[in-house]
């Protein structure tokens, strides 16, 4: 599972070293080698798992399908977002376990009314 490419439909067999990746990037971490570039590249469908090979020399609009199942696996990349969130329930809507840290507790409380003895 690609981290940098969401929804990558292929992987790709680097012309190198000869191993399967989803992205460039993940050849770039995990290797100590830079990719080679060819001309023929070879894939693997994720969706019927087969492969096949393109020249990527003559490349046309219907080279963007897989040969075997017609996915279209050439679609714009969904990569991963930073978001800030919050876990738990929306204090807007049930604010009961919160606390003001900015009211003073008054620790001498007690059940019985000690101000009259005070005197």
């Amino acid at each position: 599972m690609c981290k940098h490419i969401l929804n990558a439909q292929v992987s790709i067999r680097a012309p190198c070293c000869k191993q399967w990746f989803d992205c460039a990037e993940c050849h770039e971490e995990t290797q100590d080698h830079r990719l080679k570039k060819t001309v023929e590249m070879a894939f693997i469908c994720k969706k019927c798992k087969k492969a096949f090979r393109k020249d990527m020399s003559n490349y046309e609009e219907s080279d963007e399908y897989c040969p075997h199942c017609d996915n279209h696996y050439v679609i714009e990349a969904k990569t991963p977002q930073a978001v800030v969130g919050v876990e738990g329930d929306d204090a807007r809507i049930d604010s009961r376990m919160l606390k003001d840290e900015r009211m003073r507790v008054d620790h001498r409380r007690s059940l019985f009314d000690f101000s009259d003895c005070l005197d």
